[in-house]
């Protein structure tokens, strides 16, 4: 089927993150926009994807204005420009427009890349972003009423940025571009829910949305009845809800105790009813083989010089040395001076946040974290632990302090593309402790390139990695146990790489045989989501 034709059907997908376009991606929700087109335009689908401009997308050469919206918002009239885009690699099929208004403008970062989420003070979580997703949805709602985007079979919406179009199609004007499409909501990660005030707050439901008629007890989150939950309006209202692994979707209709581990995070009610309407789908996201194959591999001496140069460009971005830059580049030098690779080097890329780095920093025996007893364990065996991430500065201070304490282990305290094809290319063994994992595309892209695993058997690490088979799995019914399997599962992962190498490359091939693509995601999409029931 032609995918540009005029029967093929029509899907807009609306976002925050679009990884197909630069300087729009912040995790996994910017790949599979990114990636997730492509794969449905080559089934015979007509794509369009929207996300704000940032206050910089729109400039991006070759892009140009296609429509002016206007539509209410914060009770005045509001104007905003609809631009298509042109990625590095456009797709026949799939069109990349995104969205100005003033209210997206945003600082930049030291790369001129443009912030896409704030931090907002603790009495006020979410204020800033809510507001501007809400105007989106606004701005989304009259572009679709208005047929801006030609014939739409399918709205496709990504976590609880886009959820308020929901509200808008729930409660607002009847218009046929709005409430004729068939809609698909996707939780990526279910911690998030863009929880605000009814009212009393400029970042509100009455405040964005004053003229809209909203039953609250349809909208409030389960917990704090004065506020609204995006994220909740989303599961609730969309004819199909999925989440991006199997896994994922069986383990959110259980409780969340304590709340950092996988669970319903407070909506599990909501998505136990959805499931039992039939709405609730688990599909697991899939990856590229264009990603594996522009990942390089090095000789330790290289692999060691692109790190090195890695952390002196962040380096000269400031004013003063930062002690993880400092802590960085002498470690990486003194085994550069070497010249030998170690027996075996494990790596991790990651956000350094709770979700991944919990069960890292819980205590095991005799108090250390579990990290701290890893590295001691793998000190005699010549093995050293190269993580890359950056996040939240707790667990930054963590594993900079590890850092200066342990020889073996070097923290990059960034985020860089190449650094990070180079630990996927050429590590021995990818290091994944999440506490909850959605999906997760770390672990399929080191799989891909022959480097085994070491993953909590949870969401989409389990889906994806098999104990003894292709990689390493640990389990555990506490947080102490948790730990203590994980340090365990290291060891054994370790102990095979050194002393059974017969086995171990038969788990490394087993991990590179292993597939997970985009167009298995794309053909489960188009049968499970997309389609309405016979």
């Amino acid at each position: 089927m032609d995918p540009t034709g005029p029967h093929a059907p029509g899907i807009v997908m609306i976002a925050a993150e679009n990884g197909a376009l630069a300087g729009a991606k912040v995790g996994g929700l910017g790949d599979v926009v990114h990636k997730l087109p492509p794969a449905l335009a080559r089934r015979g689908c007509r794509v369009c994807v929207a996300t704000p401009s940032y206050g910089c997308l729109h400039r991006t050469p070759g892009a140009k204005a296609v429509a002016a919206l206007r539509f209410p918002f914060y009770g005045a009239p509001q104007e905003a420009l609809v631009y298509e885009v042109r990625p590095e690699s456009e797709t026949p099929g799939v069109t990349q427009v995104v969205v100005d208004h003033p209210i997206f403008d945003s600082p930049r970062d030291a790369g001129g890349r443009p912030r896409i989420y704030y931090t907002d003070p603790p009495e006020a979580p979410f204020a800033t972003d809510a507001t501007r997703f809400a105007l989106f949805a606004a701005a989304m709602a009259a572009a679709l009423n208005a047929q801006r985007f030609g014939p739409v079979d399918c709205l496709h919406l990504h976590d609880w940025h886009a959820a308020p179009l929901l509200i808008l199609r729930r409660f607002g004007p009847t218009g046929g571009g709005l409430q004729n499409p068939r809609c698909v909501f996707t939780i990526h990660n279910l911690a998030l829910q863009g929880v605000r005030p009814f009212e009393g707050h400029a970042s509100s439901l009455a405040a964005w949305y004053p003229h809209l008629p909203v039953a609250r007890h349809e909208v409030a989150d389960p917990r704090w009845p004065n506020c609204v939950n995006l994220m909740a309006a989303g599961i609730r209202w969309a004819d199909v809800v999925h989440t991006v692994s199997p896994s994922y979707a069986e383990e959110i209709l259980q409780p969340s105790d304590p709340p950092r581990f996988s669970g319903g995070e407070g909506l599990e009610a909501d998505l136990r009813a959805a499931r039992a309407q039939g709405r609730l789908f688990g599909i697991l996201n899939g990856t590229d083989d264009a990603d594996a194959q522009a990942s390089p591999r090095l000789a330790f001496p290289e692999w060691v010089r692109l790190l090195q140069e890695t952390v002196l460009s962040w380096a000269g971005g400031s004013p003063t040395l930062a002690a993880a830059h400092f802590l960085a580049h002498s470690r990486l030098a003194e085994w550069g001076r070497s010249g030998s690779r170690p027996a075996v080097v494990l790596t991790g890329v990651t956000r350094t946040v709770e979700q991944k780095l919990f069960l890292m920093k819980a205590p095991v025996a005799a108090g250390a974290p579990a990290l701290h007893k890893l590295l001691e364990q793998l000190q005699p065996q010549g093995a050293v632990f190269i993580l890359l991430g950056a996040g939240e500065p707790d667990y930054e201070r963590f594993l900079v302090e590890t850092s200066a304490r342990f020889s073996n282990f070097v923290f990059l305290n960034g985020y860089s593309d190449p650094a990070a094809r180079a630990l996927y290319a050429n590590g021995d063994l990818f290091i994944m402790p999440s506490s909850f994992e959605p999906c997760g595309i770390s672990q399929m892209l080191a799989m891909r390139l022959a480097q085994p695993c070491v993953v909590h058997g949870v969401g989409g690490l389990k889906d994806t990695v098999i104990d003894g088979l292709n990689g390493f799995v640990f389990g555990g019914e506490g947080v102490a146990e948790q730990a203590e399997n994980f340090v365990s599962a290291c060891a054994r992962a370790v102990h095979c790489r050194v002393q059974q190498p017969a086995r171990w490359e038969q788990i490394r091939e087993q991990a590179a045989a292993a597939r997970f693509t985009w167009d298995d995601t794309a053909a489960a999409c188009l049968e499970q989501l997309y389609r309405p029931p016979v």
